[in-house]
């Protein structure tokens, strides 16, 4: 079912394989008719993630890149669209020789051909692959399907995992019957489990593990239990404390490289361990779905803070504030001064726009910590322009197309996206490029004067207006190789203790044991 933790699961296992010596890459199978996730409402599907080569894809795949602490593919991520677009452009090629094209098996067997490919690309010895949706469903049938004729031509090399989720009753009891018909659910599509993972609120006791493994065919030492923890990054050290990589190397018929997690444990007994705090505000849009909080939509946002302030043995209190609350009430912004610092992430269309902008204007003039991520930067260049660049009803052309000052404009390529509706897969993305000044905090952070960092807008800061800016004071600290696009802006530490924006998205390679610089330098100035 969907977040009872599939991704972190996956992410979790293939660590502790990765920590057995195997190579590791995992893969993320969509069940949705889209083609990637770029389309799709964050409030709705959380954070779309993208990876170097310009994927737009599901933040699984930033769970995969963080636990792994490696860079990942298009080739590791596909939907139920991409991949019917696959087998109809072959047909469309006659590549399939004049035969007929059918859902079965031409689908499944694309789906294993993309399988075989990001194995080799990734030169792998185990791919762990998790196909997401609920069992039972029609929209994985064909994915699993997939997973049946894999099965069928590879018996040996095929593992099957079930996560599945233990109901709390109220007197305490934690009820194992959905997962029995789970199981016989998946039975159904022809498939049994090797493997099942007891996702429940409290540890599952001797007793239900053997009622799981009497009624599900699997052995006792098959079932897994996954508890609630108060960190993911706990799950793998909980699954090995149940020998979980015993389990699946035996399976495997594999044998066991090594056994090294004392890096990660490390990181997880000072999660544990840390009590000064930080208070962090992030404000942003995407959170309210009726009346829920949904933190997925900036989730890489939520794990770089921590990667940061755990690796300088702070614990973070992160607070989402909604940027519309700003343009409501103006007093509010008063209680900005409860916070260390203030990230402003990513986004789209006009909503909460002049909310962001009072925010960045009160954090600059008072000497709070900013940080600002992509739409961000763009709020914080307009806040700038307008108020000391005397550059007044500056504004993007996202916003107001009609604004005398289009301090944030489309460039000729991306209007012609538009004006043809080519919006999917047609934003700038992916790794590219920035020279930094080597007079900068960014230089100074980085400790390089290259960088590589991962993109997603349409919008950019207009050329045309980047020398008034640095005239009323305004760094620009990192442009594109060719000097025409703002990557990184900045006001000096003689003027404020961390004022930095990035047109990048820099959460997107924040790893747990390898913290981003920019975010471990903002919250070392929080501090």
């Amino acid at each position: 079912m969907s977040g009872v933790g599939k991704g972190v699961t996956s992410s979790s296992i293939g660590k502790i394989l990765q920590s057995r010596g195997f190579n590791i890459t995992s893969m993320k199978i969509d069940p949705y008719v889209n083609v990637d996730a770029g389309t799709m409402n964050p409030t709705e599907h959380g954070e779309v993630f993208v990876l170097d080569d310009g994927m737009e894809c599901d933040q699984d795949m930033g769970n995969y890149e963080r636990f792994l602490n490696r860079t990942l593919s298009g080739e590791n991520y596909m939907t139920t669209g991409s991949i019917y677009q696959k087998v109809i452009n072959r047909e469309r090629n006659l590549e399939y020789n004049g035969h007929c094209v059918e859902v079965v098996p031409h689908i499944p067997l694309e789906v294993i051909n993309q399988i075989n490919q990001a194995a080799k690309k990734d030169n792998a010895d185990i791919v762990i692959i998790e196909v997401g949706g609920t069992v039972g469903e029609y929209q994985n049938i064909l994915f699993l399907e997939a997973v049946r004729m894999l099965k069928l031509q590879s018996p040996d090399d095929v593992l099957l995992v079930l996560v599945s989720f233990l109901p709390l009753q109220p007197q305490g009891e934690l009820k194992t019957k959905p997962t029995q018909y789970a199981v016989r659910t998946i039975n159904s599509a022809g498939l049994q489990p090797n493997i099942i993972i007891a996702r429940a609120a409290l540890p599952l006791d001797e007793k239900r593990k053997e009622k799981i493994a009497m009624n599900c065919n699997i052995q006792k030492n098959d079932v897994i239990s996954a508890p609630d923890v108060s960190s993911i990054y706990e799950i793998p050290l909980i699954f090995e404390k149940e020998n979980i990589s015993d389990v699946i190397l035996k399976k495997l018929n594999l044998e066991p490289r090594s056994r090294d997690l004392a890096e990660w444990t490390e990181f997880v007994t000072n999660i544990k361990e840390t009590k000064d705090e930080v208070r962090i505000a992030v404000i942003g849009k995407y959170f309210n779905t009726g009346d829920f909080v949904l933190t997925d939509s900036y989730i890489s946002v939520l794990e770089a803070i921590k990667h940061a302030a755990f690796s300088l043995k702070k614990k973070p209190i992160i607070d989402w504030l909604n940027a519309e609350d700003f343009e409501k009430d103006k007093t509010s912004l008063q209680n900005l001064s409860l916070y260390q610092g203030v990230v402003i992430p990513g986004g789209f269309g006009s909503r909460g726009t002049e909310g962001k902008i009072a925010v960045i204007k009160y954090l600059r003039e008072n000497k709070i910590p900013f940080l600002g991520l992509c739409y961000g930067m763009q709020m914080a260049v307009i806040e700038y322009g307008r108020h000391m660049a005397g550059l007044d009803r500056a504004n993007t052309t996202e916003v107001d197309p009609e604004t005398p000052h289009p301090i944030v404009t489309i460039l000729p390529q991306q209007r012609e996206n538009l004006l043809h509706k080519n919006f999917g897969g047609t934003m700038r993305l992916g790794a590219y490029s920035a020279i930094l000044e080597t007079s900068s905090i960014a230089f100074e952070a980085y400790g390089k004067q290259t960088i590589s960092e991962r993109h997603r807008h349409r919008y950019e800061v207009n050329p045309k207006y980047l020398e008034i800016l640095r005239q009323k004071g305004l760094i620009i600290s990192g442009l594109s190789p060719d000097g025409t696009l703002a990557e990184i802006i900045e006001l000096p530490k003689s003027e404020h203790p961390f004022f930095i924006a990035t047109q990048f998205h820099p959460e997107f390679t924040s790893r747990p044991l390898a913290p981003h610089p920019l975010f471990k330098e903002f919250i070392k100035s929080a501090l």
